[in-house]
């Protein structure tokens, strides 16, 4: 039988240029070996007795070496318990088992419920062909039909015990017959199961790792085996949620509010003496960052993605920052004693243990340290931006551009350029508007460099080499004209959509559709039905594609957006 799974499988995104992850893949390697050798270790008697068990339950070896490809395309033996008769047809029948398959043993269905039977490949992780979290490994029959980007990509890594696909279709034999297991298995299971390995490979980290193990050891767990994991936990579960949004940054918060506690310190010390002692001061900061990051737990600072935060978001440190002072302050008087009769106390005391100023000091020195480490990147951006700015054109190798409108949709083009994936190449210049009351204003970090008369010397005098034009709110014949300064000058000239009269002709629409008769198109197809859905998926994806600085993308979207409401 030679099936292929190309024409059934879904599109796949292109494979993402990561670099070399060499601290995860030797973290990763050394969990592998120290995992690998303990359970064999610990698990010996367990295996021994199943060896056994099998032997004695029907005639052949108690494991089962399958060919299977590994990193690179080697192919290697995975090891098994035998759960199959041992007999030709063993052998020669269909790659892929179903539930009612007559070749499995009785004592083999329930190694193959309870996943012991897939126990000896310790030895495989501890040899290196495989790891503990990785894309399971495929029958090399089944895998010469992969199409080649996704072969490639897979291939790329170390197998795996487990996977988010391994989560996903822990019962897969319940999902397949003998009758057409193959034809099932390639058309249902399999591009379900290369998209979610293509992801597991693009987005693999160690918490994720930590996470695939989670839901494995819950799934085989006897009431949450059926149990399944929205597709996003997966990959950012909470083992990996709460080491990146909570362990991390209480870290990187702590060493900041020690900081801050070591230069309020000496600053206090410069007006008089401070005999506070470092294991306070150690406690102090400590204490400090757990309130922080209790209280911003609580108020919801953790959920703010802050490589992508908009600057409002700041005004959500202050109340944790302030709710973690004010607390300090009320422990900072409670003082430990003993009474004569030599019982433990704990009083009120007018001496506080730290003085109240060097507190606020480096409470308020510590909100410095937390916006600074949450906008580093930004502020980073917005500095060497203005160094180049300063300096002027022969400073910068940056192609340099200029965008025509200063008005919502200039400024989200102007939002979209300033995206790493652009700013490397591109520097924004500023604005031009023909608005009196905008003329040498700031609008979103851009200055409103002069009105459409200005474009030829501006484009002259700052070396522009490309001109985005971002105004739609004018007249045909203003657009023409405008266009045609614009074409004169000699920069490039790319037009930027107009995003928001789409969403607002979308809107429109949908709001003025007709209810259907009885026996017209379907609902899904109806505009007043679809609309609300419509225009949700289409913001969400321009949302994305300008996450991603995919100008070319937003493009696209935006006509075929025209197209379906028919601007």
């Amino acid at each position: 039988m030679t099936q292929t799974a190309s024409s059934h499988t879904p599109l796949h995104l292109a494979a993402s240029k990561q670099p070399r992850l060499q601290p995860y893949e030797a973290i990763k390697r050394l969990i592998d070996l120290i995992a690998a050798a303990l359970g064999l270790l610990l698990l010996a008697p367990l295996l021994a007795l199943l060896a056994w068990v099998i032997r004695r339950d029907s005639p052949g070896p108690a494991f089962y070496r399958s060919p299977r490809l590994g990193r690179g395309g080697r192919t290697f033996q995975m090891l098994k318990f035998r759960t199959m008769h041992e007999r030709p047809e063993s052998y020669t029948g269909p790659r892929i088992t179903a539930q009612d398959d007559p070749r499995v043993t009785s004592l083999g269905r329930w190694l193959r419920d309870t996943k012991l039977n897939e126990l000896p490949q310790l030895w495989n992780v501890l040899t290196g062909e495989m790891s503990l979290v990785g894309p399971r490994p495929e029958d090399p029959e089944i895998a010469a039909g992969w199409p080649e980007d996704v072969r490639r990509e897979l291939l790329s890594v170390r197998p795996g015990v487990t996977s988010p696909a391994s989560v996903v279709y822990r019962n897969e034999e319940t999902l397949l017959h003998s009758g057409s297991v193959m034809e099932s298995y390639l058309d249902e299971i399999l591009p379900s199961k290369l998209r979610l390995d293509q992801l597991y490979v693009r987005h693999r980290s160690l918490w994720g790792d930590l996470d695939v193990l989670f839901w494995t050891m819950l799934s085989l767990a006897p009431r949450l085996e059926r149990a399944a994991p929205p597709e996003v936990d997966l990959f950012a579960g909470p083992i990996y949620r709460l080491m990146r949004r909570y362990v991390s940054w209480f870290t990187i918060d702590t060493l900041i509010t020690f900081a801050a506690i070591a230069l309020a310190g000496l600053a206090w010390r410069s007006f008089g003496p401070l005999d506070v002692g470092w294991p306070r001061a150690i406690g102090l900061a400590l204490g400090f960052a757990l309130l922080f990051s209790l209280t911003g737990a609580a108020l919801g600072v953790h959920r703010v993605a802050w490589s992508k935060a908009a600057p409002e978001d700041v005004f959500d440190l202050l109340p944790a920052t302030a709710l973690a002072t004010l607390i300090s302050l009320l422990f900072n008087n409670l003082v430990h004693t003993t009474s004569a009769d030599g019982e433990h106390l704990i009083i009120w005391s007018a001496k506080p243990l730290f003085p109240t100023g060097l507190i606020l000091t480096a409470a308020g020195l510590a909100f410095a340290g937390f916006v600074i480490v949450r906008y580093r990147e930004r502020l980073l951006t917005g500095m060497a931006h203005r160094w180049l700015a300063w300096r002027g054109p022969a400073a910068s190798p940056r192609d340099r551009a200029l965008i025509i409108g200063g008005g919502q949709t200039g400024q989200f083009a102007a939002w979209m350029l300033s995206d790493s994936r652009y700013s490397a190449t591109l520097q924004v210049v500023g604005l031009i508007d023909d608005d009196l009351f905008k003329q040498g204003a700031r609008i979103h970090g851009l200055q409103v460099l002069g009105q459409r008369a200005d474009i030829q010397a501006l484009v002259e005098r700052l070396d522009v080499g490309l001109i985005l034009f971002a105004i739609h709110n004018i007249s045909p014949d203003e657009r023409r004209k405008l266009l045609g300064i614009c074409q004169k000058s000699g920069a490039r000239l790319v037009i930027f959509p107009d995003i928001q009269a789409a969403m607002e002709k979308a809107l429109q629409n949908g709001h003025r559709a007709e209810k259907p008769h009885q026996g017209s198109l379907p609902c899904e197809l109806c505009l007043e039905q679809a609309a609300p859905l419509k225009v949700g998926a289409w913001l969400e994806r321009l949302e994305t594609l300008a996450g991603q600085g995919d100008l070319a993308g937003v493009q696209a979207e935006v006509r075929q957006m025209r197209e379906e409401i028919n601007v």
